[in-house]
């Protein structure tokens, strides 16, 4: 069963640890949108996206993504 790890995903901490921006390889860190919902930002200087996360998944897909 997953573990809240204080996060809006609802994983292990070891599992969110391994997600990383698909096009940048940066960490992802938690966030919210400019609509309330949930989404994560890779933390890349160069190239910071936001990605969504649709019922509790993170869509981790570049065309899915948006410029910060």
């Amino acid at each position: 069963m997953a573990r809240s790890t204080g996060t809006n995903l609802p994983m292990d901490a070891w599992a969110r640890e391994l997600l990383r921006c698909p096009v940048t390889g940066a960490p992802l860190v938690d966030a919210t949108g400019p609509d309330g919902q949930p989404e994560l930002h890779s933390t890349d200087p160069d190239r910071p996206l936001a990605y969504p996360v649709r019922e509790g998944i993170p869509v981790l897909l570049e065309a899915d993504a948006r410029a910060l």
